[in-house]
Order: structure tokens, then C-alpha cells, then sequence
């Protein structure tokens, strides 16, 4: 984060809210201790994030004092583009990848800090630490700067930005462990809870709000929790028992699947990872 701060001249941290980027906020705070981080906190806020995510987000940045800068796609907006109402590609590419597009435009920042991790989606273990992105924000996986030892390259010429992942070489269960280890609050959500559920397509969706259409009946209280957040009628919960942080940790042992098998975005062929990426996704 210190490299960013040195060679870059306007960069951000895209805050999602999530455990990964939790964990770089804490890290961001640290490494520039006792002054606040010296760039901004990005949230692209699709309108469908769950009511405890955005609860937790205005807390934590009113307790930590620092900057938030918060984007949503309008144009998206105005044409009813949502979870609900469209293919999740199509709301995935214009209020997460748009969006997110749209705002480091807007801002022009030139390095842009995320939480992704290589054990989460084939694609994302292609990614360097320092990964560079066009002047139209696209990606290229052949085409990233070598990084030997800790040496990184992050000019750029107009227009062109960096992607930076601090995080790349962690696993899921690093990130719980550090969570545990520096005693970080995360969004309740991770946390095993009875909550009312849908079954769809074989996923349980949580009804957060009287958006999702459900039918009489369907609706089930479940214990529950998330190993991912999202847009709440894309992101599966998971049957857990899972209180504490330790019993997340617990269970992370002995799990055989990426916490992204509950993205229902990232299921069919046509939207991989690795195809948003390249058209600009995180």
C-alpha cells in the first residue's frame, strides 16, 4: 500500500464491504498509522446490497473517520436494470462493471486498491499483484508487468490505471485467521442465524427486503450464513452452524468449494470471471 502511495498519484481502495475488503481497510489504517490512509474508500453501490451491509458500512466509516465516496450507475437505474428484473450478467456488467468504470473516470484515479485472492476463481490466479488495466479499463492477461521479489511497476500514461491486489497471495481461511488474530468486526451476515430463506434453483436466498417476489408459503426460517456478500438475490447463503469466527474457521477446513460457488453471477459459461475481467470487472 506504501508502493501504491509512492508511485501513484490519485489512488483508491474499493470498499465492498465484504470480510477481504474489511481486511484491507484495517491493513490500510496500519500502514499509514497514526495518519488516516491517504486515499479515499470506494463503494459501487448497486441499490440490491444487503440493508446489513450498508448498516455496517455507515457505522464503521463514521467510527473510523474515514473517507467514503459512494457510485451508482444512474443511467443503470433508469433503464430497470436489476437482479430481479434482468439476466444477473446484464445487471452484473452495467451496475457493478459500468459502474464501476464510470467512477474511477469520474474521480480519475489511477491505481484502484481490491481484496480479490487467487483461491477464489481460476481467472483471478492470473492476475499479478499490480495489475494493469487500459485506458478503457480493459485487462489482458498476457500482457502484466513481471514482478520479481517485491518489485513493482505501477506507472502508467494517461488514462491507463493499476489494479492492486495486496491480498492475492492469501486463501479464504487467511483471511478469517487475520479476522481472528487482529479481532476485526465483519458484517453479521457471516455469521450462522435463523433467517428467512428461498429455495431457488437450488440456492437459498435470503429475503431481505419485499423486492424479491416470493410465493405464499415458500418463504423458510433456516440457519444460515454467507461465505460471500453481493447483491442480495444473487448471493447463495449456505446451511452453517457457524457462530464465531473460530467456528467459520473450523468449518473453512474442511470446505471443498470456493466461497464464489454462491455467486449465482459467476455460473454460466458466457459470464465467466475471466471475460468480465477483461471487460473491466474486479
Amino acid at each position: 500500500m506504501r508502493e501504491v502511495v509512492a508511485q501513484a498519484a490519485n489512488p483508491v481502495l474499493l470498499y465492498s464491504i465484504g470480510k477481504d475488503s474489511t481486511v484491507m481497510m484495517h491493513l490500510a489504517r496500519k500502514a499509514f498509522f497514526p495518519t488516516p490512509p491517504p486515499f479515499p474508500f470506494l463503494h459501487i453501490a448497486t441499490t440490491w446490497d444487503f440493508r446489513d451491509m450498508i448498516a455496517y458500512r455507515d457505522l464503521l466509516v463514521q467510527a473510523l473517520g474515514v473517507e467514503l465516496r459512494v457510485h451508482t450507475n444512474a443511467e443503470g437505474l433508469e433503464r430497470g436494470i436489476s437482479p430481479i428484473a434482468s439476466d444477473p450478467g446484464v445487471h452484473a456488467r452495467v451496475m457493478i462493471t459500468e459502474a464501476l468504470k464510470q467512477a474511477l473516470d469520474q474521480w480519475t484515479f489511477d491505481a484502484a486498491f481490491g481484496g480479490g485472492r487467487r483461491d477464489e476463481e481460476k481467472s483471478r490466479a492470473k492476475e499479478r499483484v499490480f495489475s494493469f488495466r487500459s485506458a478503457q479499463h480493459a485487462w489482458d492477461p498476457r500482457n502484466q508487468r513481471p514482478e520479481l521479489w517485491n518489485l513493482y511497476n505501477a506507472r502508467v500514461a494517461a488514462g491507463e490505471s493499476m489494479r492492486v491486489f495486496p491480498l492475492s497471495n492469501w486463501t479464504e481461511l487467511d483471511v478469517w485467521s487475520y479476522i481472528a488474530a487482529e479481532d476485526i468486526p465483519v458484517v453479521p451476515l457471516y455469521f450462522a442465524s435463523d433467517r428467512p430463506v428461498v429455495a431457488r434453483d437450488g440456492a437459498l436466498i435470503l429475503v431481505d427486503d419485499d423486492r424479491l417476489p416470493v410465493a405464499a408459503g415458500e418463504v423458510r426460517l433456516r440457519r444460515v450464513r454467507f461465505r460471500t456478500l453481493g447483491c442480495y438475490p444473487l448471493t447463495a447463503a449456505i446451511e452453517s452452524a457457524a457462530e464465531t469466527v473460530d467456528d467459520i474457521i473450523a468449518e473453512m477446513r474442511a470446505a471443498t468449494t470456493s466461497e464464489r460457488h454462491g455467486r449465482l453471477i459467476d455460473h454460466d459459461e458466457a459470464a465467466s470471471m475471466e471475460i468480465k475481467k477483461r471487460e473491466g470487472y474486479f
